[in-house]
């Protein structure tokens, strides 16, 4: 558990050490005493982890919006203040009983996810019935079902036993959604049979209503003040896992995203400072990313996305890249041109914005950008996590003593010098081709 004391220690350090530092190397556009108190306080024992729906979290939400507010930022058009609340609805299975051609399917060879209040089938005309083989591709049938929406029956081959185990129990977990726009259910059923000559489903679910919160500020542009180019990061994290012999257990979350939530704080700080933008710049600290980014969702429904110019989502800032202390990589460069636009204000600076070096991870649409970039915008995330040898990712390790604080600082510097031009109006990069986008499933 980190303690206060190796949190004092870790912050005189960071700031004794990278202060003389900072001033030879550094453009000095933000302060590094105060990005070391920032991801302090946000990465603290005291905050818990910072899980959704948790007290803690709503104790994260004050200090940002308070910060949002010592800095001059004003709340977004048509809120009362900072904090951006809204509802999701979490549907969880209650029953769900199935005979098939007349014998009764075993529970533990059903499953369900479904947005439906109550199910009755017995009629072929009910719902669209789909067979998964031995030979077939069980996952790509279920999310093409997801993809497309409605009601669906899926018989399938016990070779398919422990994938099958896999779904069913993460549905039985329940579903959360945004809203239930799209009504529509997926029943699961582990058999040798391969046709239906008969059937009755009878499902029931339970329906609960849960707060969120984002905290979003705005610092009004002048020139240019309908364009908006928008800074983010989520504030979530994952919370406290149990144990029984008293070790750490307590997801500080530092890295992730304690790192990014802090640079736009400080971002925030730098250009209310210089009070020279042309567009409107939006801080948002989205809520809820770590349990399928409907922070981002709802945010995105608040606005017109063809005002926003870019999104700058950081992402886990908090120790030296691949390519050095101070770079960073983003997500997606190939899909617009924002990577190549920012670089140009990076040459004369020694440092580079990298095309992501994991691509195999899908991280483009792992985080906040890909709500946005569904809908066009030039959405990426930066980050400067090694993925392939960070051992603290999702780890209750992943707190302040695992962060370098210098090479974090850099990372800052670099984002406020390198989206200069987007601020200032000299830079509008391409949009995002939402053909080539995925979209987000209908069910699940």
């Amino acid at each position: 558990m980190l303690t206060i004391t190796k949190n004092a220690l870790a912050l005189t350090l960071s700031v004794a050490l990278g202060a003389t530092f900072s001033s030879s190397v550094y453009a000095n556009n933000t302060s590094l005493e105060a990005i070391t108190k920032d991801i302090t306080h946000l990465a603290s024992d005291d905050l818990k982890g910072r899980a959704s729906f948790s007290p803690e979290i709503d104790q994260a939400a004050d200090y940002i919006a308070k910060r949002f507010k010592e800095i001059g930022l004003v709340p977004m058009k048509g809120e009362h203040s900072f904090k951006q609340s809204f509802d999701i609805t979490t549907i969880r299975p209650a029953s769900l009983e199935v005979t098939l051609n007349g014998k009764l399917i075993a529970a533990d060879q059903l499953g369900i996810a479904s947005t439906i209040k109550a199910i009755k089938w017995s009629d072929l005309d009910d719902f669209t019935l789909h067979s998964v083989s031995k030979k077939d591709n069980m996952r790509e049938v279920i999310r093409g079902i997801n993809q497309q929406g409605g009601k669906h029956v899926v018989l399938i081959n016990p070779a398919h036993k422990k994938l099958f185990a896999g779904y069913s129990g993460y549905f039985a977990r329940g579903l959360k959604k945004l809203s239930l726009d799209h009504q529509g259910a997926i029943v699961m059923i582990l058999t040798e049979e391969s046709t239906i000559d008969t059937i009755n489903v009878a499902a029931k679910t339970t329906i609960e209503k849960q707060t969120l919160t984002n905290v979003v500020g705005v610092l009004p542009g002048n020139k240019l003040k309908d364009d908006v180019v928008l800074y983010s990061a989520h504030y979530d994290h994952l919370g406290i896992t149990p144990t029984e012999n008293g070790e750490d257990s307590i997801y500080n979350g530092a890295d992730d995203d304690a790192s990014g939530t802090t640079a736009i704080i400080n971002l925030a700080q730098y250009f209310a400072n210089k009070g020279s933008n042309a567009r409107t710049v939006i801080f948002s600290a989205f809520t809820a990313e770590e349990i399928g980014g409907f922070g981002s969702r709802y945010f995105s429904q608040q606005l017109n996305p063809d005002d926003v110019i870019a999104m700058i989502n950081i992402e886990m800032i908090g120790k030296p890249s691949k390519f050095g202390p101070g770079n960073v990589w983003m997500t997606g460069m190939e899909r617009s041109s924002l990577g190549e636009e920012l670089n140009k204000a990076l040459a004369s600076k020694d440092f580079k914005i990298y095309k992501d070096p994991y691509p195999k991870q899908n991280l483009f649409y792992r985080s906040d950008n890909a709500t946005l970039a569904r809908l066009g915008v030039p959405a990426h995330s930066f980050s400067s996590t090694q993925l392939d040898k960070d051992q603290h990712y999702h780890k209750v390790t992943d707190d302040l003593a695992s962060l370098d604080l210098n090479s974090m600082h850099k990372v800052i510097e670099n984002l406020s010098i390198a989206t200069q031009g987007l601020i200032d109006g000299k830079i509008t990069p391409t949009r995002v081709d939402i053909n080539k986008v995925k979209s987000l499933g209908k069910i699940y």
